[in-house]
Parts: structure tokens; C-alpha cells; sequence
């Protein structure tokens, strides 16, 4: 197809114009220039030029003030049938395409044209105009897993906002009442025309993948931080996103990538959350944290409020450390997601654990050395409250607040000092000996 239709011209548009035009741009012509009134006809050698001369003059060049229109020329008959789109992305798959295209009525023809740019051009041929006039607004679907769609739509929407202003198009988000534990997953709808969609699609994807990157980073951070965890099995990620070992430490240390947490004594954590996100938490008929109980493998009760207007509600965690990962990673995200803080705060757990009082010194460290080095590391707030007044276990509190990653940090750090604590009393009552001994 090497004829081109000319449009949007004066009214004293004159072949010698069109001439010097082509001319300059350095685009071949076989044949005169036919100019109507507003428009004009011309041949070029071959397709490849007449894609050239569209690529390079449309939209690009004016003529007497006006910039000229320049697209292949069609019979009259196939003027509404046969659309041809450009611009589409190298990466889009030409099954994504047809899926589009066929939506709306019969394609006779889809062909790619040869062009020297990356993106790729196509002429579509539908069988009736009215097929071809409905497919200037289409559906694209994308599916997207929930960690990644709050940074997607940004600050009061301010990035969902943008990628609908450069690309000219509709974005919507299935609502947060459609997830469930497991299904994760938001659908992103995106409407326009197929050119201005796959531009919104690549806009999506890049800001998704930046977030995915992120999270990686940190991720890894965490892992030199939180000795044995196991990142990879504990569901927070999408299971094929494929999320690499950290890349940093000698070989040895990396040989399994990620250890399982060591068999350990279970542990209670009395987490504190906003007492509006009890039922989201909670679920219909106590679905989702039963679902949340068995994907973590920990026993999660919810304690009664302590008054009627009582602004937290205590959560009760028992199970190993990777379960208390687990529940308390999915709780963190399920009141990030449903905006049970303000959008000016941020989100952050409130964990309560207990202590032998004769450990709360070693937790504290001389001076509130321990302490202070122990929130440097992990960013959370630390604190043994004084004058405590220890319960029937003879047990005090310490309460970490922070971040859900900040307070993972502080928990592991802990129950790590209170490990060397009680390694420490086993090997001064194996040296002591029991007290028949001494007496003999």
C-alpha cells in the first residue's frame, strides 16, 4: 500500500508545497501530486516509503500554519473497515492483540508492516464499519498481585492519575473485597484505543516492577538481619515471581540460600491493632482468620476490647518464629491495604512479648547500651517499661513498634538474646551441679 491521502490542508495548499515538503524530508515521490480542496493524494515508490513519509510528516510538518495529516489511502469502501495501528510496543504478544481485536467482530486481516522503527504497525481489516468504529475504545485486563497496586495508584492517586493523563486512557481496580488469602490479586482495567492501552500497559509494568525490585532489596536486607529466614516460603510474594537469593556473603554462607528457622520453642506475641480492622481481619463467619491461622500455622485469637471505645484490639499469636512471620506480615498488610490508618501516618505494629524480669536486663544492656543498639539496627522502638511489676510467671513486658519489617528485626534480636540467657543458666547449673552434690 504505497498511495497516501494528504488532509488537513489550507485552502490554498499548492502541489509545489506538498513538493518542497517530501523534498525536505528527503521522501521519494512516483507520481504528481493530486490536491483537492483540504486535501491531496500522492504515490510513493514502495510501502516501506509510504510508511516513512507517515512516520516522519504526520502531525510533524505544517503547511500554512496547520500541521498536515498524512495516512495511507484506502478505497472508499474499506475506509471505515480497515484501520491501521502504529506505535505498539515491541513487547506487546501478538496474541494479547487478536484477543483485543476480536472482541469486536470478525478480522478478515491483521498485517504486520515491515517499518525500520522498533515499534511495531499493523493493518487491521474488519468484515463491517460498524466492528472497526467500536474498537476505538477497548478493554486490557492486567492482573497484578496486591503488595504492588497501593504503589501503583500512589499518593491520592496521584501516579494512577498521571499514566491515565500521558497515555489518554481510563484506568480502573477491582475492588479489595474481591481478595481473599488465596487469591491476591487485583484486575487492572485500562481502556482506550489498542495504541493508547499498550502504552498505559507499559507504564503499569514498569511502575510494578520498580515496586517488586524494591521490595526485593529490602527483602534481602532483611534476611543478614533475621537469622534463619526462610523468605522464599513464606507466601508474601507472588509464588512465580521468581524472587532471587540475597547476593551478598562468602559462598559458605550461602549454601542453602535461605536456611529453615531451626526447630525452637513456640512463641506468644500480643500484637496491637486498630480496633476498626478487627472485622477485616476477622472475616465473614471468621473466615479469614481461620485461613490466616492455617497459612501460617499459628494459633491467632482476638481478645476482647477493654472498653466499649477502646481505639486497639489485642491479637494473640502462639507458634514458632516463621509462623509468627507469617501472621504477622499478613495482618500488617491487610490493615496497610484497607486504609485503617490515616493516609498522612504510617503503618506500624505495636508487638507486646514477654520476658523473664531476671532477662529484661540483658535486653536493656548497661546503660541501655543493648537497647539502643538493638533499635539503631532494626528502626523500631524498643522499650522495657520501668517499675514493672512482674506477673504470676514472673515475667515483664517489652514493647516493639515500628514498621512490619523493623519489628520482625526486634522480635528475632530478642528471643535471641533470651536464648543466650537461657543457654547460659543450663551451663551454670551443669558446672554447679544439683544441690545433692554440693551438700555431699
Amino acid at each position: 500500500m504505497n498511495k497516501l491521502y494528504i488532509g488537513n490542508l489550507s485552502e490554498n495548499a499548492a502541489p509545489s508545497d506538498l513538493e518542497s515538503i517530501f523534498k525536505d524530508a528527503k521522501i521519494p515521490v512516483s507520481g504528481p501530486f493530486l490536491v483537492k480542496t483540504g486535501y491531496a493524494f500522492v504515490d510513493c515508490p514502495d510501502e516501506s516509503w509510504a510508511l516513512k513519509a507517515i512516520e516522519a510528516l504526520s502531525g510533524k510538518m505544517e503547511l500554512h500554519g496547520k500541521p498536515i495529516e498524512v495516512e495511507h489511502s484506502v478505497p472508499k469502501r474499506q475506509r471505515i473497515r480497515k484501520l491501521q495501528i502504529r506505535n505498539i510496543p515491541p513487547h506487546l504478544q501478538w496474541e494479547v492483540l487478536d484477543s483485543l481485536l476480536v472482541q469486536y467482530g470478525v478480522v478478515e486481516s491483521c498485517e504486520q508492516v515491515n517499518t525500520d522503527s522498533e515499534t511495531a504497525v499493523v493493518n487491521v481489516t474488519y468484515s463491517s464499519k460498524d466492528q472497526a468504529r467500536h474498537t476505538e475504545e477497548i478493554p486490557l485486563k492486567i492482573l497484578a498481585h496486591n503488595n504492588f497496586v497501593g504503589r501503583l495508584i500512589g499518593k491520592e492517586g496521584r501516579n494512577l492519575k498521571k499514566i491515565e493523563q500521558d497515555t489518554d486512557t481510563k484506568i480502573t481496580i477491582s475492588p479489595l473485597q474481591e481478595l481473599t488469602l488465596y487469591n491476591p490479586e487485583r484486575t487492572i482495567t485500562v481502556k482506550g484505543n489498542v495504541e493508547t492501552c499498550a502504552k498505559a500497559e507499559e507504564e503499569i509494568m514498569k511502575k510494578i516492577r520498580e515496586s517488586y525490585e524494591n521490595d526485593i532489596a529490602s527483602m534481602n536486607l532483611q534476611a543478614h538481619l533475621i537469622p534463619g529466614l526462610n523468605l522464599n516460603a513464606l507466601g508474601l510474594f507472588p509464588p512465580t515471581s521468581g524472587m532471587p537469593p540475597p547476593t551478598s556473603g562468602p559462598p559458605s554462607a550461602m549454601t542453602p540460600p535461605y536456611p529453615q528457622f531451626e526447630q525452637s520453642e513456640t512463641e506468644t506475641v500480643h500484637l496491637f491493632i486498630p480496633a476498626l480492622s478487627v472485622g477485616a481481619i476477622i472475616g465473614k463467619q471468621g473466615q479469614h482468620i481461620k485461613q490466616l491461622s492455617r497459612f501460617a500455622g499459628a494459633s491467632i485469637k482476638i481478645a476482647p476490647a477493654e472498653a466499649p471505645d477502646a481505639k486497639v484490639r489485642m491479637v494473640i499469636i502462639t507458634g514458632p518464629p516463621e509462623a509468627q512471620f507469617k501472621a504477622q506480615g499478613r495482618i500488617y498488610g491487610k490493615i496497610k491495604e484497607e486504609n485503617f490508618v490515616s493516609p498522612k501516618e504510617e503503618v506500624k505494629l505495636e508487638a507486646h512479648i514477654r520476658v523473664p524480669s531476671f532477662a529484661a536486663g540483658r535486653v536493656i544492656g548497661k546503660g541501655g547500651k543493648t537497647v539502643n543498639e538493638l533499635q539503631n539496627l532494626s528502626s523500631a522502638e524498643v522499650v522495657v517499661p520501668r517499675d514493672q511489676t512482674p506477673d504470676e510467671n514472673d515475667q515483664v513486658v517489652v514493647k516493639i513498634t515500628g514498621h512490619f519489617y523493623a519489628c520482625q528485626v526486634a522480635q528475632r534480636k530478642i528471643q535471641e538474646i533470651l536464648t543466650q540467657v537461657k543457654q547460659h543458666q543450663q551451663q551454670k547449673a551443669l558446672q554447679t551441679g544439683p544441690p545433692q552434690s554440693r551438700r555431699k
